[in-house]
């Protein structure tokens, strides 16, 4: 049984060595490795938001058309879609890896750091590779390369995927995962399996974290809009205070998980991330928007938590005399790790890490529309350590942060892992 990860995240840890057969593999990891690191800083250097991935397209087609693989570009807006046969008979395998950014202004000091800008909700704000995505595209680039020169050792045919859209969609537009494969993905070519990572802060470089079953959470977007009446500040008698209400409602919905969710099954979350309303501190506005997220790993607990929250929000503003306008969002669902796979497929990342360093990432209440893919074909995904041994990793600025950083000594571990993966799958 694998130790979970918060008592092991203590181990000191080197860059791992996979034990790959072929010489000429691995050769061709060692010598990737520059090229890897180049590319992952043009990616991070010029990142693009969800659904807007156009100059980040353009360069993945363009290295996979070099390679001489079968490229599709177009699906789902700007997803790329690379198909590599091996010259052996053997299995349809897919790789996959993320290609947008988030609005967030980058903080850190290197020299790639991104200075791009944009709008978005209405307001100017920067644009980074805060999760990690322009190093999954830069190891997964690196992937198809090593496979390409040595075509000769590759049994069967790889799909190398590039997904528009992880970070989610702006309403009211489909995107991702979900519309690739909408758009007939796997019509085509149908993997038997398919294998994607993530780049962690809180893990060490040379080590990975992942768990057989249920991993990541589903989520979905939530939007509660209460509807008052305005009136002055110095007489909230003579309207309908739609700030009160919505701190009524705010505190309320926290009952859904702490006495009305039955959390031995599986744990879930609601969180509100913004709420919004008024612009004078003598003046009730009209309204008041607040948006959240929702988070579980069970399905018939999201459709219950989903019925709480709109019970609530409606007879709370119903009662103070308000009205609501109640949406949820639907996101992703549970992201699954196929056990069969997992199992037969874990001597391979332990040949790469080391049975050590392979940990138990534990539930997961971040989400991921992987899920997607897992849910066509059986997937694997994992947890990529990229916090320098030698730093306070479990302290480090986590995914989604200004000051989000990558150890790039640790993108090649990627590789290897996606190049085990393959060859060791029979």
């Amino acid at each position: 049984m694998k130790t979970r990860i918060v008592c092991l995240l203590s181990l000191l840890t080197g860059l791992a060595h996979a034990q790959i057969d072929s010489a000429e593999l691995n050769t061709s990891i060692d010598n990737i490795e520059p090229k890897l690191i180049e590319w992952r800083r043009h990616l991070h250097a010029n990142p693009e938001l969800s659904n807007r991935e156009v100059k980040t397209a353009e360069y993945i087609a363009q290295h996979l058309k070099s390679l001489g693989l079968e490229v599709q570009t177009g699906i789902a807006y700007h997803g790329v879609v690379g198909i590599l046969k091996g010259d052996k008979p053997g299995p349809v395998l897919a790789l996959r890896a993320d290609t947008d950014a988030l609005p967030v202004t980058e903080q850190v000091d290197v020299p790639f750091a991104s200075k791009v800008t944009t709008e978005y909700r209405g307001e100017e704000v920067g644009v980074m590779h805060a999760c990690g995505h322009d190093a999954h595209v830069a190891i997964l680039m690196a992937t198809a390369e090593v496979f390409a020169h040595n075509k000769a050792d590759l049994a069967g045919t790889l799909m190398f995927i590039f997904q528009p859209a992880e970070e989610g969609v702006p309403q009211g537009e489909e995107g991702g995962a979900e519309l690739m494969l909408k758009e007939g993905l796997f019509d085509e070519i149908k993997p038997e399996a398919v294998f994607g990572l993530h780049v962690w802060a809180g893990l060490p470089t040379g080590v990975i974290a992942y768990r057989p079953g249920p991993m990541m959470a589903a989520v979905d977007e939530l939007g509660i809009k209460v509807k008052g009446r305005q009136t002055h500040g110095s007489r909230p008698w003579g309207g309908i205070d739609p700030i009160v209400v919505s701190a009524q409602i705010i505190n309320s919905v926290q009952t859904i998980i702490s006495r009305r969710t039955d959390i031995t099954q599986a744990p879930a979350v609601v969180s509100f991330g913004a709420i919004k309303g008024g612009i004078r501190n003598n003046i009730i506005p009209d309204e008041v928007e607040m948006i959240g997220t929702i988070r579980n790993f069970n399905m018939d607990t999201r459709d219950n938590i989903h019925q709480q929250l709109e019970q609530i929000a409606t007879h709370v503003a119903h009662a103070n005399g308000a009205e609501v306008e109640f949406n949820i969002y639907p996101g992703y669902p549970v992201t699954v790790n196929d056990r069969k796979l997992s199992a037969k497929m874990n001597s391979s990342l332990e040949a790469v890490f080391g049975a050590d360093n392979v940990l138990d990432s534990g539930l997961i209440t971040g989400a991921e529309d992987f899920s997607y893919l897992a849910q066509e074909v059986p997937g694997l995904f994992f947890f990529l350590g990229i916090s320098p041994p030698e730093s306070d990793y479990k302290n480090a600025p986590s995914n989604h942060s200004p000051l989000f950083y990558i150890d790039e000594d640790a993108l090649l571990n990627g590789v290897r892992a996606f190049v085990q993966l393959v060859q060791d799958y029979k």
